[in-house]
Protein backbone atom coordinates (compact mmCIF):
# COMPACT_ATOMS: atom_id res chain seq x y z
CA UNK A 1 0.00 0.00 0.00
CA UNK A 2 1.16 3.50 -0.78
CA UNK A 3 0.97 6.47 1.61
CA UNK A 4 -1.46 9.39 1.45
CA UNK A 5 -0.35 11.81 -1.25
CA UNK A 6 -1.30 15.34 -2.27
CA UNK A 7 -0.81 16.16 -5.94
CA UNK A 8 -1.17 19.52 -7.67
CA UNK A 9 -2.91 19.75 -11.05
CA UNK A 10 -0.58 20.97 -13.76
CA UNK A 11 -1.61 23.44 -16.46
CA UNK A 12 -1.47 20.69 -19.10
CA UNK A 13 -4.10 18.67 -17.20
CA UNK A 14 -6.61 21.51 -16.79
CA UNK A 15 -10.04 20.74 -18.17
CA UNK A 16 -9.67 16.98 -17.77
CA UNK A 17 -12.17 14.91 -15.76
CA UNK A 18 -10.87 13.86 -12.36
CA UNK A 19 -11.56 10.15 -12.93
CA UNK A 20 -9.70 10.15 -16.24
CA UNK A 21 -6.78 12.02 -14.71
CA UNK A 22 -6.71 9.46 -11.88
CA UNK A 23 -6.66 6.52 -14.29
CA UNK A 24 -3.69 8.02 -16.15
CA UNK A 25 -1.78 8.54 -12.92
CA UNK A 26 -2.69 5.17 -11.41
CA UNK A 27 -3.58 2.70 -14.20
CA UNK A 28 -3.81 -0.18 -11.72
CA UNK A 29 -6.93 1.37 -10.14
CA UNK A 30 -10.26 0.52 -11.78
CA UNK A 31 -12.96 3.05 -12.64
CA UNK A 32 -15.31 1.46 -10.12
CA UNK A 33 -12.72 1.82 -7.35
CA UNK A 34 -12.21 5.49 -8.21
CA UNK A 35 -15.95 6.16 -8.00
CA UNK A 36 -16.16 4.33 -4.65
CA UNK A 37 -13.26 6.37 -3.22
CA UNK A 38 -15.02 9.57 -4.35
CA UNK A 39 -18.31 8.51 -2.71
CA UNK A 40 -16.52 7.70 0.58
CA UNK A 41 -14.62 11.01 0.53
CA UNK A 42 -11.24 9.30 0.31
CA UNK A 43 -10.35 11.29 -2.81
CA UNK A 44 -10.66 15.00 -2.10
CA UNK A 45 -10.19 18.12 -4.21
CA UNK A 46 -8.89 21.20 -2.37
CA UNK A 47 -9.98 19.52 0.85
CA UNK A 48 -13.59 18.87 -0.16
CA UNK A 49 -15.57 15.90 -1.44
CA UNK A 50 -15.67 15.56 -5.18
CA UNK A 51 -17.27 13.54 -7.97
CA UNK A 52 -15.25 11.76 -10.62
CA UNK A 53 -16.82 13.77 -13.47
CA UNK A 54 -15.66 17.16 -12.18
CA UNK A 55 -13.33 19.10 -14.50
CA UNK A 56 -9.96 19.93 -13.01
CA UNK A 57 -8.34 23.37 -12.90
CA UNK A 58 -4.64 24.18 -12.81
CA UNK A 59 -3.33 24.61 -9.26
CA UNK A 60 -5.98 22.51 -7.55
CA UNK A 61 -4.77 19.90 -5.09
CA UNK A 62 -5.99 16.31 -5.02
CA UNK A 63 -5.72 14.09 -1.94
CA UNK A 64 -4.76 10.56 -2.98
CA UNK A 65 -5.58 7.89 -0.34
CA UNK A 66 -3.36 4.84 0.25
CA UNK A 67 -3.56 2.67 -2.87
CA UNK A 68 -2.84 -1.03 -3.36
CA UNK A 69 0.09 -1.78 -5.64
CA UNK A 70 -1.65 -4.46 -7.72
CA UNK A 71 -5.38 -3.77 -7.47
CA UNK A 72 -5.92 -4.41 -11.18
CA UNK A 73 -3.81 -5.60 -14.11
CA UNK A 74 -2.07 -2.85 -16.06
CA UNK A 75 -3.85 -1.74 -19.22
CA UNK A 76 -3.09 -3.67 -22.38
CA UNK A 77 -0.48 -2.02 -24.59
CA UNK A 78 -1.94 0.19 -27.28
CA UNK A 79 -2.24 -1.51 -30.65
CA UNK A 80 0.25 -0.19 -33.17
CA UNK A 81 -0.92 0.80 -36.63
CA UNK A 82 0.92 -0.50 -39.66
CA UNK A 83 3.72 1.35 -41.45
CA UNK A 84 1.41 1.62 -44.45
CA UNK A 85 -1.24 3.35 -42.33
CA UNK A 86 1.38 5.72 -40.89
CA UNK A 87 2.44 6.66 -44.40
CA UNK A 88 -1.21 7.00 -45.45
CA UNK A 89 -2.30 9.38 -42.68
CA UNK A 90 0.90 11.45 -42.90
CA UNK A 91 0.29 12.00 -46.61
CA UNK A 92 -2.62 14.28 -45.68
CA UNK A 93 -0.66 16.63 -43.38
CA UNK A 94 -1.12 20.26 -44.45
CA UNK A 95 0.57 21.90 -41.49
CA UNK A 96 2.47 20.76 -38.39
CA UNK A 97 4.22 22.45 -35.49
CA UNK A 98 4.86 21.53 -31.84
CA UNK A 99 1.24 22.24 -30.90
CA UNK A 100 -1.15 21.47 -33.76
CA UNK A 101 -1.49 19.35 -36.89
CA UNK A 102 -3.83 20.12 -39.79
CA UNK A 103 -4.92 17.45 -42.26
CA UNK A 104 -6.57 17.64 -45.65
CA UNK A 105 -9.01 14.83 -44.83
CA UNK A 106 -9.98 12.79 -47.89
CA UNK A 107 -13.62 12.06 -48.68
CA UNK A 108 -14.79 8.66 -47.45
CA UNK A 109 -12.54 8.54 -44.36
CA UNK A 110 -14.56 8.85 -41.12
CA UNK A 111 -13.21 11.12 -38.40
CA UNK A 112 -14.21 8.68 -35.65
CA UNK A 113 -15.26 5.05 -35.49
CA UNK A 114 -18.82 3.88 -35.78
CA UNK A 115 -20.87 1.06 -37.19
CA UNK A 116 -18.70 -0.67 -39.78
CA UNK A 117 -15.88 1.90 -39.56
CA UNK A 118 -12.72 0.24 -38.28
CA UNK A 119 -10.39 2.69 -40.03
CA UNK A 120 -10.79 6.34 -39.14
CA UNK A 121 -8.77 9.47 -38.36
CA UNK A 122 -8.96 8.94 -34.60
CA UNK A 123 -7.19 5.58 -34.64
CA UNK A 124 -4.89 6.50 -37.52
CA UNK A 125 -3.77 9.59 -35.57
CA UNK A 126 -1.32 7.36 -33.71
CA UNK A 127 0.74 7.74 -36.88
CA UNK A 128 0.84 11.50 -36.25
CA UNK A 129 2.66 11.38 -32.92
CA UNK A 130 6.04 12.18 -34.55
CA UNK A 131 8.35 13.18 -31.66
CA UNK A 132 5.70 13.23 -28.91
CA UNK A 133 4.57 10.36 -26.66
CA UNK A 134 0.83 10.88 -27.08
CA UNK A 135 -1.31 10.90 -30.17
CA UNK A 136 -2.97 14.17 -31.24
CA UNK A 137 -6.55 14.88 -30.21
CA UNK A 138 -9.52 15.76 -32.41
CA UNK A 139 -11.01 19.18 -31.65
CA UNK A 140 -13.76 19.32 -34.31
CA UNK A 141 -15.40 17.04 -36.88
CA UNK A 142 -16.12 16.64 -40.58
CA UNK A 143 -18.69 14.26 -42.10
CA UNK A 144 -17.25 11.07 -43.58
CA UNK A 145 -17.88 12.17 -47.16
CA UNK A 146 -16.76 15.78 -46.62
CA UNK A 147 -13.12 16.54 -47.39
CA UNK A 148 -10.84 19.34 -46.26
CA UNK A 149 -9.16 21.01 -43.32
CA UNK A 150 -9.29 18.98 -40.10
CA UNK A 151 -7.43 20.26 -37.04
CA UNK A 152 -5.85 18.14 -34.28
CA UNK A 153 -4.16 19.25 -31.05
CA UNK A 154 -0.86 17.67 -30.03
CA UNK A 155 -1.27 18.21 -26.28
CA UNK A 156 -4.17 18.20 -23.83
CA UNK A 157 -3.76 21.89 -23.01
CA UNK A 158 -3.84 22.91 -26.68
CA UNK A 159 -6.89 20.69 -27.22
CA UNK A 160 -8.73 22.54 -24.45
CA UNK A 161 -7.81 25.92 -25.94
CA UNK A 162 -8.88 24.95 -29.47
CA UNK A 163 -12.13 23.38 -28.28
CA UNK A 164 -12.96 26.65 -26.53
CA UNK A 165 -12.05 28.60 -29.66
CA UNK A 166 -14.47 26.56 -31.79
CA UNK A 167 -17.18 26.76 -29.14
CA UNK A 168 -16.88 30.54 -28.87
CA UNK A 169 -16.86 30.93 -32.69
CA UNK A 170 -13.36 32.41 -32.73
CA UNK A 171 -12.47 30.39 -35.84
CA UNK A 172 -13.59 31.02 -39.42
CA UNK A 173 -14.43 28.03 -41.62
CA UNK A 174 -15.18 28.41 -45.32
CA UNK A 175 -16.49 25.48 -47.35
CA UNK A 176 -16.60 25.12 -51.11
CA UNK A 177 -19.42 23.20 -52.78
CA UNK A 178 -20.91 22.58 -56.17
CA UNK A 179 -24.68 22.97 -55.92
CA UNK A 180 -27.45 22.12 -58.36
CA UNK A 181 -28.96 25.26 -59.85
CA UNK A 182 -28.03 28.84 -58.91
CA UNK A 183 -29.47 30.43 -55.75
CA UNK A 184 -31.12 33.83 -55.97
CA UNK A 185 -30.05 36.17 -54.56
CA UNK A 186 -26.44 35.14 -55.13
CA UNK A 187 -25.40 36.17 -51.61
CA UNK A 188 -27.51 35.46 -48.58
CA UNK A 189 -28.15 33.81 -45.24
CA UNK A 190 -30.19 30.69 -44.50
CA UNK A 191 -31.78 30.51 -41.04
CA UNK A 192 -33.84 27.33 -41.01
CA UNK A 193 -33.68 25.47 -37.71
CA UNK A 194 -32.75 21.78 -37.68
CA UNK A 195 -34.26 18.80 -35.90
CA UNK A 196 -33.01 15.23 -36.06
CA UNK A 197 -35.32 12.61 -37.54
CA UNK A 198 -34.45 9.02 -36.52
CA UNK A 199 -33.40 6.54 -39.15
CA UNK A 200 -35.20 3.33 -40.02
CA UNK A 201 -32.36 0.85 -39.44
CA UNK A 202 -31.90 -1.31 -36.35
CA UNK A 203 -29.23 1.08 -35.08
CA UNK A 204 -30.80 4.27 -36.36
CA UNK A 205 -29.16 4.11 -39.76
CA UNK A 206 -30.39 6.71 -42.20
CA UNK A 207 -31.12 9.43 -39.67
CA UNK A 208 -31.17 12.91 -41.16
CA UNK A 209 -31.83 16.50 -40.22
CA UNK A 210 -35.13 18.17 -41.11
CA UNK A 211 -35.39 21.92 -41.62
CA UNK A 212 -37.81 23.95 -39.48
CA UNK A 213 -38.97 27.49 -40.23
CA UNK A 214 -37.30 29.92 -37.78
CA UNK A 215 -40.66 30.91 -36.30
CA UNK A 216 -41.37 27.28 -35.39
CA UNK A 217 -38.03 26.35 -33.82
CA UNK A 218 -38.93 27.21 -30.24
CA UNK A 219 -42.17 25.24 -30.46
CA UNK A 220 -40.53 22.14 -32.01
CA UNK A 221 -39.09 19.62 -29.58
CA UNK A 222 -35.41 18.94 -30.21
CA UNK A 223 -35.06 21.68 -32.85
CA UNK A 224 -32.00 23.95 -32.80
CA UNK A 225 -31.43 27.23 -34.55
CA UNK A 226 -28.96 27.12 -37.43
CA UNK A 227 -27.45 29.80 -39.67
CA UNK A 228 -25.50 29.47 -42.93
CA UNK A 229 -24.01 32.30 -44.99
CA UNK A 230 -23.57 31.62 -48.71
CA UNK A 231 -22.11 33.26 -51.80
CA UNK A 232 -22.15 32.20 -55.46
CA UNK A 233 -18.57 32.33 -56.78
CA UNK A 234 -19.26 31.16 -60.34
CA UNK A 235 -21.84 29.23 -62.32
CA UNK A 236 -22.34 27.11 -65.42
CA UNK A 237 -25.53 28.50 -66.95
CA UNK A 238 -28.39 27.87 -64.56
CA UNK A 239 -27.53 24.23 -63.93
CA UNK A 240 -24.75 24.36 -61.33
CA UNK A 241 -23.06 26.90 -59.05
CA UNK A 242 -19.72 27.05 -57.30
CA UNK A 243 -20.64 28.07 -53.76
CA UNK A 244 -18.77 29.37 -50.72
CA UNK A 245 -20.51 28.45 -47.46
CA UNK A 246 -19.93 29.47 -43.85
CA UNK A 247 -21.63 27.45 -41.10
CA UNK A 248 -22.23 30.24 -38.58
CA UNK A 249 -23.59 27.54 -36.29
CA UNK A 250 -22.18 24.03 -36.34
CA UNK A 251 -25.14 21.64 -36.54
CA UNK A 252 -25.03 18.10 -37.91
CA UNK A 253 -25.36 18.07 -41.74
CA UNK A 254 -26.20 21.78 -41.58
CA UNK A 255 -24.79 22.84 -44.96
CA UNK A 256 -26.26 19.85 -46.76
CA UNK A 257 -29.73 20.24 -45.25
CA UNK A 258 -29.82 24.02 -45.73
CA UNK A 259 -28.81 23.95 -49.39
CA UNK A 260 -31.31 21.19 -50.17
CA UNK A 261 -34.07 23.10 -48.36
CA UNK A 262 -33.67 26.16 -50.62
CA UNK A 263 -33.82 23.91 -53.69
CA UNK A 264 -30.09 23.78 -54.45
CA UNK A 265 -28.70 20.56 -52.98
CA UNK A 266 -24.99 19.90 -52.97
CA UNK A 267 -23.97 17.83 -55.97
CA UNK A 268 -23.67 14.14 -55.07
CA UNK A 269 -25.74 14.44 -51.91
CA UNK A 270 -28.21 11.60 -52.37
CA UNK A 271 -29.27 11.82 -48.73
CA UNK A 272 -30.66 15.34 -48.92
CA UNK A 273 -30.90 16.04 -52.64
CA UNK A 274 -32.08 12.74 -54.07
CA UNK A 275 -30.34 10.40 -56.49
CA UNK A 276 -31.80 11.88 -59.69
CA UNK A 277 -31.11 14.92 -61.84
CA UNK A 278 -34.56 16.47 -61.54
CA UNK A 279 -36.39 17.25 -58.32
CA UNK A 280 -39.44 19.04 -59.66
CA UNK A 281 -41.13 21.36 -57.21
CA UNK A 282 -38.09 21.80 -54.99
CA UNK A 283 -35.49 22.69 -57.57
CA UNK A 284 -32.75 20.64 -59.19
CA UNK A 285 -31.76 17.16 -58.09
CA UNK A 286 -28.35 16.39 -56.61
CA UNK A 287 -26.91 14.54 -59.63
CA UNK A 288 -25.63 16.34 -62.70
CA UNK A 289 -25.07 13.26 -64.87
CA UNK A 290 -22.51 12.90 -67.63
CA UNK A 291 -18.89 12.78 -66.46
CA UNK A 292 -19.59 14.54 -63.15
CA UNK A 293 -18.75 12.36 -60.14
CA UNK A 294 -21.61 11.12 -57.99
CA UNK A 295 -19.53 11.72 -54.85
CA UNK A 296 -20.44 14.54 -52.47
CA UNK A 297 -19.05 17.88 -53.66
CA UNK A 298 -18.46 19.50 -50.25
CA UNK A 299 -14.98 20.55 -49.13
CA UNK A 300 -13.74 22.39 -46.03
CA UNK A 301 -11.57 24.78 -48.04
CA UNK A 302 -10.07 26.97 -45.31
CA UNK A 303 -9.82 27.44 -41.58
CA UNK A 304 -8.59 30.69 -40.06
CA UNK A 305 -7.79 30.97 -36.36
CA UNK A 306 -5.48 32.45 -33.77
CA UNK A 307 -2.73 29.97 -32.93
CA UNK A 308 -3.43 28.79 -29.35
CA UNK A 309 0.21 29.19 -28.27
CA UNK A 310 2.00 31.68 -30.54
CA UNK A 311 -1.15 33.82 -31.01
CA UNK A 312 -0.22 34.30 -34.66
CA UNK A 313 -3.04 34.40 -37.24
CA UNK A 314 -3.08 31.05 -39.00
CA UNK A 315 -4.86 30.47 -42.32
CA UNK A 316 -5.00 26.81 -43.38
CA UNK A 317 -6.07 26.03 -46.96
CA UNK A 318 -6.79 22.57 -48.39
CA UNK A 319 -6.61 21.72 -52.12
CA UNK A 320 -9.71 20.15 -53.65
CA UNK A 321 -10.05 16.35 -53.65
CA UNK A 322 -9.63 14.60 -56.98
CA UNK A 323 -13.31 14.21 -57.86
CA UNK A 324 -14.07 17.88 -57.16
CA UNK A 325 -10.95 19.04 -59.02
CA UNK A 326 -12.21 17.15 -62.09
CA UNK A 327 -15.59 18.87 -61.81
CA UNK A 328 -13.93 22.27 -61.47
CA UNK A 329 -11.86 21.52 -64.58
CA UNK A 330 -14.99 20.47 -66.48
CA UNK A 331 -16.65 23.83 -65.77
CA UNK A 332 -13.35 25.74 -66.17
CA UNK A 333 -13.50 27.06 -62.64
CA UNK A 334 -10.12 28.13 -61.24
CA UNK A 335 -9.45 28.66 -57.50
CA UNK A 336 -7.16 31.55 -58.43
CA UNK A 337 -10.14 33.46 -59.87
CA UNK A 338 -11.94 33.94 -56.55
CA UNK A 339 -10.99 35.68 -53.28
CA UNK A 340 -9.82 33.59 -50.35
CA UNK A 341 -12.70 35.01 -48.29
CA UNK A 342 -15.53 36.22 -50.56
CA UNK A 343 -17.57 37.26 -47.53
CA UNK A 344 -15.08 40.06 -46.84
CA UNK A 345 -15.12 41.29 -50.45
CA UNK A 346 -17.59 43.21 -52.53
CA UNK A 347 -18.38 40.01 -54.39
CA UNK A 348 -21.10 39.53 -56.98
Amino acid sequence: MSQVQVMTIEEADAGQRLDRWFRRQFPQISQGRIEKMCRKGEIRLDGGRVKGAVRLEAGQQIRIPPLPDGAAPPPAPRARISDADVKYIRSFVLYKDDHIIALNKPPGLPVQGGSGHARHVDNLSEGLMFDLEEKPRLVHRLDKDTSGVLLLARTRAVAAALTASFRHKETRKIYWAACAGVPHPKNGTIKFGLVKAPGHGARGEGEKMHCIHPRDVDATEGAKRATTDYAVLSQAGKRVAWMALIPVTGRTHQLRAHMAEIGHPIVGDGKYGGSGQDNLGDGWGAQLGGDISKKLHLHARSLTLEHPVTKARLNLVAPLPEHMARTWETFQWSPSDVPADPFEEDWG
